[in-house]
């Protein structure tokens, strides 16, 4: 079972921590850079946690800093837990950058909101519906086959992560009704489809309501994932055909939430949406 726990956030929270001790300090990234005989991007690219720093960079940096000897004993730990690899970064070569940044934020959320309204979200989506749905993707974007067996691994092993964690995140779903109408492989593979959406809608952390077509709404807007993390701000994931995108202003991830609520305000509740998700296995014959 992939482990759940998330180098991700520790990352970002040394960068940002050095970055304010520098700032603290009252130096530029080029100050620093050149007492320590570095270039100004490998300082950049630490603190903007797109690079893992060694450990002997980080005192080297401590030093520079002045930091006292409990606060290094802190940041030092913390490198050691930014260190670690999750389970997704053997796949970084054939993701996006931005997913697998998300994959490792998703990992440390007490809370997801889900919205959907075009496919079965991918942490509730079956083998078959994967396969179908990539499938159908590879031939509309000219994917390599190699890719295609890379990202459904990734699928299958996110839903395990997430799913069979020790302590659950909350997962708070609403996908629209047309997700339920909308054909990825044959009868057969819709029909197991809804009947795990009904499953897994009777987890104890699971929340998934259906939004139906008729349903009075005017957000008009493409599938997101706003995620809550512990020991660090909230942040949204937009999903696209090639990849995907994080917001992290605080404003507008607020707005994202807000319109979240609003969505699930106007979907059916969950003992109702698990009758529609039922009555519609029997249209898929």
């Amino acid at each position: 079972m992939p482990d759940r726990s998330s180098p991700t956030v520790r990352r970002r929270r040394l960068g940002r921590e050095l970055r304010r001790l520098r700032e603290q300090a009252e130096l530029t990234g080029d100050q620093v850079a050149a007492r320590l005989g570095w270039s100004a991007a490998k300082l950049s690219r630490i603190e903007t946690a797109r690079t893992v720093p060694r450990r002997s960079d980080v005192e080297a940096l401590l030093m520079i800093y002045m930091v006292d000897s409990e606060q290094r004993h802190e940041l030092l730990a913390l490198h050691r837990d930014a260190s670690r690899k999750g389970w997704w970064e053997k796949y970084r070569d054939t993701l996006p950058e931005e997913y697998t940044t998300f994959l490792g934020l998703e990992a440390e959320a007490t809370v997801a909101r889900h919205w959907e309204p075009q496919i079965v979200p991918g942490l509730f989506q079956t083998e078959a519906y994967v396969h179908a749905l990539m499938e159908s993707s590879q031939r509309s974007t000219l994917q390599a086959p190699g890719d295609l067996r890379d990202r459904i691994q990734v699928r299958m092993a996110r839903q395990e992560a997430i799913l069979s964690a020790e302590r659950p995140q909350t997962l708070s779903v609403v996908v629209e009704e047309s997700v339920l109408l909308r054909r990825f492989g044959d009868s057969a593979v819709m029909r197991e489809q809804l009947q795990r959406l009904i499953e897994v809608s009777e987890l104890p952390n699971v929340d998934l309501r259906v939004l139906p077509l008729d349903a009075d709404h005017c957000i008009n807007t493409g599938a997101f994932i706003h995620l809550t993390l512990p020991e660090y701000h909230d942040v949204v994931y937009l999903e696209a055909l090639l990849g995907g995108r994080l917001l992290e202003d605080e404003q507008i991830v607020y707005r994202y939430e807000v319109a979240f609520d609003y969505l699930k305000g106007r979907a059916l509740d969950a003992d109702a949406s698990r009758k529609l998700i039922a009555k519609t296995i029997g249209r898929w014959k």
